[in-house]
C-alpha cells in the first residue's frame, strides 16, 4: 500500500486499520487512543471559553470494536491503549497503568485520563495541566498533549525504535516519536488528519527537554 506521507522514518497510512495492519510488520510499541464512543465530536459551543469546536463527524458514536484493539495490541511487542478504560472487557488485566493527571478538578471534563499497558509494572503519573497541554495547538477533539505521549513511549520496559499508532487522529504520537528520535508508523481512517497529521511532522515543536523542565516546575509549584 502506497503511503500517503513518508519521511525521515515517519510513515502515515490513510485507511482502515483493521485492513492495513496486517500487512505491517511487528513493532517495537504499540501505542494508541482510540475512539471511546463518548461522541467527543459533538457540538460543544467551546468558543466562549476560549476553546475551538470541531466539526461533527459522528466518528466517536461507538468504541472501537475488539477486533481492531485486539488486532492492534497484537501489532506490538508492547502495547499501551489510551482509554484503557472503555475497553476494560477487551484487554486481559494488568498492574501497569499510567494516567494522565490534568490538574484541575471538578471540571466538566475528566480530571485524569488512563491507559492501559500490556507490560507488568507500577502504575506511574504525570502531571499536566490543561493550559500547557493545549499550547501544542488542538487539532482534534481528544488530542493528548505531546509530552504526555513522549513520556508514556519512555514507560516501555524496552527501547522502543519502532512505534505504532493504528488510530493516529492528528499524529501526536508520530510528533512524539520524532522528537525522540523513533521511527513511526501512523494510520488514521480520515484523510483530513492525515493531512493535518502531515503539516504537524513538517513543523519545529517545542523541544521535549525544555517542555519537560517547565512541567516539572509546575508540578512543583514553581511555574507561573
Amino acid at each position: 500500500m502506497r503511503p500517503y506521507y513518508e519521511h525521515a522514518g515517519i510513515t502515515i497510512f490513510h485507511g482502515d486499520c483493521r485492513e492495513i495492519l496486517p500487512t505491517l510488520p511487528k513493532v517495537d510499541l504499540m501505542l494508541t487512543d482510540p475512539p471511546y464512543g463518548i461522541n467527543a465530536a459533538r457540538t460543544r459551543n467551546s468558543q466562549k471559553w476560549g476553546w475551538s469546536d470541531f466539526d461533527v463527524t459522528g466518528w466517536d458514536i461507538v468504541r472501537a470494536g475488539r477486533e481492531a484493539i485486539e488486532l492492534s495490541v497484537s501489532c506490538g511487542t508492547n502495547a499501551i491503549v489510551w482509554g484503557g478504560n472503555y475497553f476494560s472487557d477487551y484487554l486481559p488485566a494488568s498492574s501497569k497503568w499510567l494516567i494522565w493527571d490534568k490538574g484541575q478538578s471538578g471540571f466538566s471534563l475528566a480530571d485524569a485520563e488512563l491507559a492501559w499497558c500490556s507490560f507488568g509494572g507500577a502504575v506511574r503519573r504525570i502531571l499536566l495541566p490543561r493550559a500547557i497541554a493545549l499550547r501544542d495547538g488542538k487539532k482534534h477533539p481528544t488530542q493528548k498533549p505531546i509530552a504526555v505521549i513522549a513520556w508514556a513511549i519512555n514507560q516501555a520496559p524496552d527501547p522502543s525504535h519502532t512505534i505504532l499508532d493504528p488510530f493516529m487522529g492528528s499524529g501526536t504520537t508520530l510528533v512524539a516519536a520524532k522528537q525522540l528520535g523513533r521511527s513511526a508508523i501512523g494510520i488514521e481512517i480520515e484523510e483530513k488528519y492525515c493531512e493535518i497529521a502531515a503539516k504537524r511532522l513538517s513543523q519545529e515543536v517545542l523541544p521535549l527537554v525544555a517542555e519537560a523542565r517547565e512541567i516539572k516546575q509546575v508540578a512543583l509549584g514553581l511555574g507561573e
